[in-house]
């Protein structure tokens, strides 16, 4: 009970941290259209906001793993805090120069800090009580994920997108008037962005203020190698599910208020709000599906979840009107636990190896980075968004796989001693 209370406040630090990531992230949706009217992209060119900031995942995971393993969780987690700080601090002189480019160099940053918090926390949470309640315990701290999901489309909405003029008032200014006022509308997210990174800066502080157990596997076998590591077919088969399902989220996400304007004929705005209720029910998704798992596993909830999702991205790519936006919201839903169940199944028993298949699984990430150009893609080359919504079918396809077959245990030969 004594160590049960101790890591009480500890998981409560972390538990933030997914919350702070998580607004970040589902900013992203609202800059998207933003900065595609201010810096008049087509789809594919606004998907490199996803790029931009998946693609640190990529670089980024290893040397966060090897962070973590030779200075620990704490040292990792500041450190993510402080470049999460420094990118969006950044967003000012973007603004100032009205640069695309340096828009998306403030999102490689802030990535960079995500990563690294991720990389941290999400194997932190796990190891941070009973094992046998490590799924559970990462979904519980990833509901507050899902709970910036539900907030930060609206409050990034509000503040971002309503400070801006139509697309038929700008055809109706003259070049100069245009140029002042895109430049204008360029200028609304430097205040947002500011308020946050003063906030990581003074939670980075209370970070180094506080004692966090140090969880690190203390071992001496030969273990933190790439190929050691991929030897475990579970992590190897999470690897492949990961890279899909972010990539899939990022589609549903990101992208939603440009295909919600399209098939629903909504507004900007009625759409974020909507982006706001798909949020919502992602957040829903995981505190029922953190109490469901206490009666189902959950690899039989993740497989059974990635099915309905699948369906329903077949509803999104054919429905027209209000329909694809309840398709949009029901993905949202069972879509909930997929990354923290992926995640937890794909560490599973690795011993002295988690804080590199940590990483590894963070890599994958990437998949946002890519995934959403396909869907770009498809969508620009058939003029029809719905059609992009392919693309996370497949995903969801291989999700449904990984809880299938994909997430079994087989120790590697020759594997004692971890």
């Amino acid at each position: 009970m004594q160590k049960r209370n101790s890591y009480l406040t500890p998981f409560i630090l972390i538990t933030s941290l997914f919350f702070l990531w998580g607004f970040a992230h589902n900013l992203d949706p609202i800059l998207i259209p933003h900065l595609k009217k201010s810096f008049t992209l087509t789809t594919t060119q606004s998907t490199l906001v996803d790029s931009a900031v998946f693609i640190a995942y990529f670089f980024m995971a290893l040397p966060a793993g090897y962070i973590m393993k030779k200075w620990g969780y704490k040292t990792g987690i500041i450190t993510g805090l402080l470049l999460f700080s420094l990118g969006s601090f950044l967003f000012v002189p973007a603004a100032n120069y009205q640069s695309y480019d340096y828009f998306l160099v403030a999102l490689f940053v802030i990535a960079c800090g995500l990563t690294i918090l991720e990389t941290a926390a999400n194997p932190y949470v796990s190891a941070l009580g009973d094992p046998a309640s490590a799924t559970q315990r990462l979904n519980l701290a990833q509901s507050f994920n899902g709970l910036a999901v539900a907030l930060a489309p609206a409050i990034g909405a509000r503040v971002i997108l309503t400070k801006g003029q139509t697309d038929a008032e700008l055809a109706a200014m003259t070049d100069a008037a245009r140029k002042i006022a895109l430049a204008t509308e360029a200028y609304s997210v430097k205040t947002p962005y500011t308020v946050l990174a003063i906030v990581l800066l003074l939670v980075a502080a209370v970070f180094y203020f506080i004692q966090l157990p140090d969880l690190r596997k203390n071992t001496k076998s030969n273990a933190g190698s790439l190929l050691r590591t991929f030897r475990h077919a579970h992590l190897s088969w999470a690897v492949a599910a990961q890279f899909f399902y972010v990539g899939a989220q990022v589609c549903v996400f990101s992208l939603f208020i440009l295909y919600a304007t399209s098939s629903a004929n909504l507004t900007d705005l009625q759409a974020a709000d909507y982006l706001g209720i798909g949020g919502l029910a992602f957040l829903i998704g995981r505190f029922a599906g953190t109490a469901i798992m206490k009666f189902m596993a959950p690899h039989k909830l993740l497989m059974f979840y990635a099915i309905i999702s699948t369906i329903l991205c077949g509803i999104a790519i054919t429905g027209h009107g209000m329909i694809t936006i309840y398709a949009f919201v029901g993905i949202c839903f069972f879509m909930s636990i997929m990354f923290p169940t992926i995640f937890s199944l794909g560490i599973k028993d690795l011993g002295a190896d988690t804080e590199m298949a940590s990483s590894l699984i963070v890599m994958s990430i990437v998949g946002g980075a890519i995934i959403p150009r396909i869907f770009g893609l498809i969508s620009d080359a058939s003029g029809n968004i719905q059609l992009g919504y392919i693309v996370p079918l497949f995903c969801f396809s291989v999700v449904a796989f990984f809880g299938w077959k994909g997430y079994k245990i087989k120790t590697p030969p020759n594997f004692g001693g971890v």
